[in-house]
């Protein structure tokens, strides 16, 4: 496997500072990504939550991103199709693109997978998750996993 995700927002298992949280300026942090197998067609990032109460909450959904692609910048755009041709799905907010950790309780951790697909999915922007899911089935070629954590805050208290 030579895939591999990196960001330099925070340590694999580290913090995630607070302006990438619905409760700070809710923007997506840096990725950058390297090792991509020669046969990718395109490239899927999911970020989800696997603490949540309700089960796996999805946070991101980004698909059909162009294997040239080396990662992205800070502050995605929240639109249905990036400049480079990428699509962005509904998150567990209902929402186009990224929304931050917002646990209700305690810490949760947040995994960004990163997976290289033998082919381009058909999906059009707006996707749900179970959709992709379903989609990517039996096209990974390999994928690259970072996670980091984000604690609850009370009202008025300092972030961590």
């Amino acid at each position: 496997m030579s895939l591999k995700l990196a960001t330099t927002a925070f340590h694999t298992g580290g913090l995630i500072p607070e302006k990438y949280s619905k409760d700070g300026a809710n923007i997506s942090p840096p990725l950058s990504w390297s090792g991509v197998p020669q046969a990718t067609q395109s490239l899927v990032l999911i970020v989800d939550d696997p603490d949540a109460p309700s089960g796996v909450f999805v946070h991101w959904l980004l698909y059909a991103i162009p294997p040239s692609t080396p990662g992205l910048d800070e502050r995605c755009p929240s639109t249905e199709v990036l400049s480079d041709g990428s699509r962005q799905g509904r998150n567990g907010f209902g929402e186009i693109g990224y929304g931050g950790p917002k646990p209700p309780s305690g810490v949760h951790r947040y995994y960004f997978h990163l997976f290289a697909l033998d082919t381009e999915l058909a999906l059009p922007p707006g996707a749900r998750r179970q959709d992709l899911d379903r989609a990517m089935q039996g096209h990974v070629l390999e994928q690259s996993d970072i996670f980091g954590t984000f604690a609850h805050r009370k009202p008025g208290s300092q972030a961590a």
